[in-house]
């Protein structure tokens, strides 16, 4: 490394900032909303301003990455590819102002790019000696950090060609020795849902740098794989004022938390239940109730369905434990209903006897199913909502909510938040639509994308432990949507912390996220009194 600093592309504060939107209620602008943004930037602005300043927020992430980090030797080349819209215009911009600082670039264009402001883009390049050819390398190890400038937002067509070829060219290089940055987004993907553009190829990024604001389709589906470490550079730019869409953090829901006060007592944090476990099924309630317990809810109980229920929990005693008919689940102050509850008839008719009652209610699992199967309890679970304002919390994962839906699985990924959306008006519920990037979707329009989770939780009973989270902050007193944006966050971040101890992806069981959700509200909510 160079004992002297590499000059940083000098720009206004405002303009020259790159945020890490992780843990933040951040903004998710779509494809529709950054036109309108763009469009009425430009008419305040002088001509090719918003190209400038993304490409100098582009050139500024790369050179303090080279700076500080060691993530490559800065005498090492840059490549670029850009492609021939106004995405490659940002990466032209991005090679002049590294060119200037001292860092050697190379450019691959394969089609020249067309539009005015990339126009410009390419003459400042070249005024900067930055060097641009149409030869794509056969291999790209040389190269310190490469860069995706091949199409942006908006993409409405695969990629074809020698951009197809260039993708997996950057994609091989992110899986074997990364450093490669995607400028907005990765090439090919759908920034609005986080599918790869009509099922062709997509860039692999280490880091994308994208401007404006933060996009749906980096944090869902394929989003968060193809996009790496998300950092966002406004460019000056102002958000709208009325955001459709969230991204999920504890701004959002930790002030909803009720104090832990010296004088509180076990009754001021709820007595929750646990609703399921028809015979040969007692796990899964099971862990939905220890969950409840570790998440801080006062007192838990599991109310059986099924015979051979066992009389207690050895390792959480705590845990009270009953047949069905012996709980009166109308004292509740939250249900979390469905784990392990099975199909039979007496499972629809517990359905169709806990749906009325006056108590806040999160539906899970087989819940779910006997909603989609039975007419009169999905009617029910609607005018909970729309009559009683006592909207159901519903957690399903994309094959259960296809079938509340009356579609297929496929049908919801394709479009997640418009599926949330959709769960959430047609049943009058909170709508958790479980996967990467689950979306939580409220009946008045609030949408929240959650950041948290990764492989780990790609295992049995996790969904449970979900279910006991949400049902244990409804018991304490969050307001529904509040509460499934805690444990949706929680939960993923549990499983965050623990893989980065070394306890995931691979293996970590469903009972481990539990001790680490504790520690995460005590961090997060209740940190310790000064």
């Amino acid at each position: 490394m160079t004992d002297a600093p590499l000059p940083l592309p000098s720009l206004p504060p405002a303009q020259a900032i790159l945020i890490n939107p992780h843990d933040r209620p951040f903004t998710l602008l779509s494809v529709a909303e950054l036109r309108a943004l763009e469009k009425n930037a430009e008419g305040a602005l002088p001509a090719h301003t918003l190209m400038e300043r993304a490409g100098h927020a582009g050139a500024r992430f790369l050179l303090e990455h080279i700076a500080h980090d060691g993530s490559a030797d800065p005498y090492q080349p840059v490549w670029l590819v850009a492609g021939p819209g106004n995405n490659g215009g940002d990466a032209l911009v991005v090679a002049a102002e590294l060119r200037r600082a001292g860092v050697a670039v190379e450019v691959c264009m394969p089609v020249e790019v067309k539009p005015a402001d990339a126009r410009w883009a390419l003459a400042e390049a070249r005024a900067a000696g930055v060097p641009i050819s149409n030869v794509v390398p056969e291999y790209l190890d040389s190269y310190g950090w490469v860069v995706d400038g091949m199409f942006g937002i908006g993409l409405a067509r695969p990629l074809e060609g020698v951009f197809a070829s260039i993708a997996a060219k950057l994609s091989a290089r992110a899986m074997k020795r990364g450093r490669v940055l995607a400028l907005d987004v990765p090439s090919g993907l759908d920034s609005d849902t986080g599918n790869v553009v009509e099922g062709g190829v997509a860039v692999r990024a280490t880091n994308t740098v994208t401007f404006i604001g933060a996009k749906p389709g980096l944090y869902m589906a394929s989003g968060r794989d193809l996009a790496g470490e998300v950092t966002v550079a406004p460019i000056g730019v102002e958000g709208p004022r009325q955001p459709m869409v969230r991204l999920n953090g504890p701004a959002l829901f930790v002030p909803c938390f009720p104090p832990r006060d010296y004088a509180t007592h076990k009754g001021t944090f709820g007595s929750m239940a646990v609703v399921g476990g028809d015979t040969g099924m007692c796990g899964a309630p099971i862990l939905a109730a220890r969950a409840a317990l570790y998440a801080g809810a006062g007192k838990v109980h599991v109310a059986f369905l099924g015979a051979g229920s066992p009389p207690y929990d050895p390792p959480h005693p705590e845990l009270m434990l009953h047949p069905l008919d012996e709980l009166p689940l109308a004292t509740m102050d939250a249900l979390s209903i469905g784990c392990g509850m099975g199909k039979r008839e007496r499972a629809v008719g517990v359905l169709r006897d806990v749906l009325p009652l006056n108590v806040p209610k999160l539906l899970d699992a087989d819940a779910l199913n006997l909603v989609a199967d039975h007419a009169e309890l999905a009617e029910a679970v609607k005018q909970r909502g729309e009559t009683a304002n006592d909207p159901c919390v519903l957690t399903p994962h994309p094959l259960e909510a296809a079938r509340l839906l009356g579609t297929d699985a496929k049908n919801v990924q394709r479009d997640r938040l418009s599926a949330a959306r959709e769960l959430a008006a047609r049943y009058a519920c909170v709508a958790v639509l479980k996967g990467t990037g689950t979306v939580i979707a409220a009946p008045d329009g609030r949408v929240a994308v959650n950041p948290t989770g990764n492989a780990a939780l790609a295992t049995g009973g996790t969904g449970d432990v979900l279910g006991g989270l949400i049902g244990a902050f409804l018991g304490q007193g969050l307001p529904r949507y509040e509460a499934a944006l805690a444990g949706v966050f929680l939960h993923g971040l549990a499983a965050d912390m623990l893989t980065a101890r070394g306890k995931g992806p691979a293996g970590l069981t469903a009972g481990e996220l539990a001790p680490m959700v504790r520690k995460l509200v005590n961090r997060l909510v209740y940190p310790a009194r000064e």
